[in-house]
């Protein structure tokens, strides 16, 4: 795990750079249980289809998948329930406006402790198409090979 100024890198969405097209980034907190704050400090996360749903003000983390803590005993949290994120409530508008009325959806892309505390990183994005997809591939594989090239000149 990843350690970088006080930040702990729990798990990363590695499928949303491929599925989707980033467009812009937001950190939130999130309420949690201690028994699945245990479970994440030992990294049992999986991100799967996560997406941020929308209901009555505020926002809830769905599809994420925290796995129980082992020695949690008779307190066991549910693995897939729904999380509320905590964000202001003109940032909560602001993202709402933006996924109702542009098509876009609202994804965790990573999650970390930031000074103790639990932190999403979230990103509105676009879905790509399957040629999208391919493009971005080829793009990606064509400048790898142009550093390469280029490596070999300067050595």
């Amino acid at each position: 795990m990843n350690k970088k100024g006080g930040i702990k890198i729990i798990g990363q969405n590695k499928k949303a750079r491929r599925e989707y097209e980033l467009l812009d980034f937001i950190e939130a907190g999130i309420v949690l249980t201690g028994s699945e704050v245990k479970s994440l400090r030992a990294g049992r996360l999986s991100f799967k289809d996560g997406y941020v749903r929308f209901d009555s003000g505020e926002a809830y983390l769905v599809g994420v998948h925290i796995a129980p803590y082992e020695n949690a005993g008779y307190a066991q949290h549910d693995p897939e329930r729904e999380r509320k994120l905590l964000l202001h409530k003109r940032e909560i508008k602001s993202l709402m406006g933006k996924v109702e009325q542009k098509g876009l959806t609202l994804i965790p892309v990573k999650m970390y402790f930031k000074q103790g505390k639990v932190k999403v990183e979230l990103a509105l994005a676009r879905g790509r198409k399957l040629h999208d997809q391919r493009e971005e591939l080829k793009r990606r594989a064509v400048a790898r090979d142009m550093a390469r090239e280029m490596a070999r000149y300067k050595g």
